[in-house]
């Protein structure tokens, strides 16, 4: 039995609620993620605005349990600088996706690029695909599913970077003016950095269970 597994049945009931709570996150990120998607399909609404203002705080309620289960915990399933590590990240991923969401009220965007809707189903695609890693994680599945799932998660990262390359080529093609710029690059740079921040926590739970491998 590998020492990972071993884990599993030494920690204290209580401490595999990281993994429940890093799961939570998850789906919150998902949430938030199909928020921005259902946007880019049909427009900002007044109900989907507020919707967005309460993943925000769903997504910050979350962190702060994963950080007083981790401050109250003697013995930790994972090493705590990895705990709170993913827990950082995943609240990033859903940060960002909310400021996308009202930013596009703040820069009065209300037609929108296709970059900017390819950029959103990818992350609906690796909001999913975090949940599953996850899942995968707290039933402390063997190394191969996990690398498996890592792999799917580098290739929908590489996707949404070559979106980004597409949309800033487009961008800087002079058919924008110089407000609109902006705008644009900094909204594609929100939903990169939620994508790149999938990858990060897919990376680090597959190096954590390699460690423990």
């Amino acid at each position: 039995m590998s020492k990972f597994n071993l884990m599993s049945y030494l920690v204290p009931p209580e401490d595999k609620m990281f993994f429940t709570l890093f799961q939570d996150s998850a789906e919150i990120c998902k949430k938030s993620a199909g928020l921005y998607n259902q946007i880019m399909e049909s427009g900002l609404t007044d109900e989907i605005k507020e919707k967005a203002f309460k993943n925000k705080k769903k997504g910050k309620l979350s962190f702060k349990l994963i950080l007083k289960q981790l401050n109250k915990s003697f013995i930790t399933p994972l090493e705590r600088e990895d705990i709170q590590y993913i827990a950082v990240q995943l609240r990033k991923i859903n940060k960002k996706i909310i400021k996308a969401c009202l930013n596009l009220e703040v820069y009065k965007l209300y037609e929108y690029t296709e970059e900017m809707k390819e950029q959103a189903l990818t992350l609906v695609k690796a909001t999913e695909q975090l949940s599953v890693i996850l899942s995968k994680f707290k039933k402390v599945s063997d190394v191969e599913e996990i690398t498996k799932a890592n792999i799917a998660m580098k290739e929908l990262e590489s996707h949404g970077d070559e979106v980004h390359y597409k949309a800033m080529s487009d961008l800087f093609s002079g058919k924008y003016d110089a407000l609109t710029v902006i705008k644009l690059r900094d909204m594609y740079k929100e939903i990169e950095n939620a994508l790149d921040a999938c990858f990060y926590v897919s990376d680090a739970i597959l190096n954590v269970v390699l460690k423990q491998s």
